[in-house]
């Protein structure tokens, strides 16, 4: 079968939330054979509101629109890029050196400030000159941390472990809301570099809503690239370094890229916004037992997810 011609599954969260056993079983094989596959499924019926992805990035856009020293004031000193804005070109793939044609601004759990966690999250950073991005950010985060927990169910439903296994990891996790704006690159090209060169995901999963243009495309088991467009009403979500090392390799951490737009018109501005579903830092990354076999013995040390990050933040050059 020729890449243009491959599709990932695509699945309904209502299926599993409020559909016939048949439903309930049928999407927690499609979802989990999915992840194991290709590391991505796109998922439809998911509870999060159009009209809420649709404010957000519209706050988005208010936002990059400002002028670069003014996004500058919202740079968070020693924070590895994990609150508030990294400018463009200042995160690179692993193993490579040249910065992503990119910029972003994180959003992360809200917490009051005298919360155990405070120390190691630190505080989220609010624009002045965007009035409505605070509440449209931290919605769309509570919504798409709500789907989330309930795809981490039903595939620990797909491993035959209890249910909490995997949704257990994010209850007060490190989880990271990015506002991407890739801007046109007639302007701003930097030799050799791209809008998001190859890389795997840091966490466990991450939510995908659609992105306003083409361009993400996903390495096959087979080595080839498939483009991936999320369409209106759909989130893609894909598996992350955390969730193969806990499944031993079973789910792989997908490959995966946004490529240059080809051509003076294709050159647009696009926008993305992946959330980043992450574990709580103690939480104790290891394989799963039922993972491991005389084929396929335990792959990793056990490690935290808060040492793991960090490792990981020092590779693409946000923490140094």
């Amino acid at each position: 079968m020729s890449p243009s011609s491959r599709r990932i599954p695509s699945v309904q969260l209502g299926h599993y939330t409020h559909g016939t056993p048949q439903e309930r079983d049928r999407f927690v094989q499609v979802f989990g054979d999915g992840l194991k596959e290709f590391g991505f499924v796109t998922v439809t019926d998911h509870g999060v509101s159009d009209a809420l992805i649709r404010r957000t990035y519209s706050e988005v856009e208010r936002l990059f629109k400002l002028q670069d020293e003014v996004k500058k004031r919202y740079l968070v000193p020693g924070g590895a890029g994990q609150r508030g804005y990294t400018g463009y070109g200042q995160e690179h793939a692993k193993n490579r050196t040249v910065g992503d044609l990119k910029e972003f601004w994180h959003v992360g759990r809200e917490l009051p400030g005298d919360h155990p966690l405070i120390r190691a999250y630190g505080h989220n950073v609010w624009p002045q000159e965007v009035a409505g991005f605070r509440d449209c950010t931290l919605s769309l985060f509570g919504a798409l941390e709500q789907a989330a927990a309930v795809m981490l169910e039903a595939l620990a439903d797909y491993f035959a472990v209890p249910r909490p296994t995997f949704s257990e990891m994010i209850v007060e996790g490190n989880s990271v809301l990015r506002l991407i704006h890739y801007p046109p690159l007639k302007d701003r090209f930097i030799p050799g570099g791209v809008r998001a060169a190859e890389h795997e995901d840091i966490n466990l999963i991450t939510l995908l809503c659609e992105g306003t243009a083409s361009g993400l495309e996903l390495l096959t088991r087979d080595g080839e690239w498939l483009p991936v467009d999320t369409l209106k009403g759909q989130i893609v979500v894909d598996s992350g370094d955390m969730l193969s090392r806990v499944t031993n390799e079973v789910i792989p951490a997908t490959t995966h890229r946004v490529v240059n737009p080809q051509g003076a018109e294709a050159d647009v501005e696009r926008y993305s916004l992946p959330f980043f579903v992450h574990p709580y830092p103690d939480c104790v990354l290891k394989p799963l037992s039922v993972t491991e076999t005389a084929d396929n013995p335990a792959r990793f040390a056990p490690i935290t997810a808060d040492a793991f990050l960090r490792q990981r933040l020092k590779e693409i050059g946000l923490l140094k």
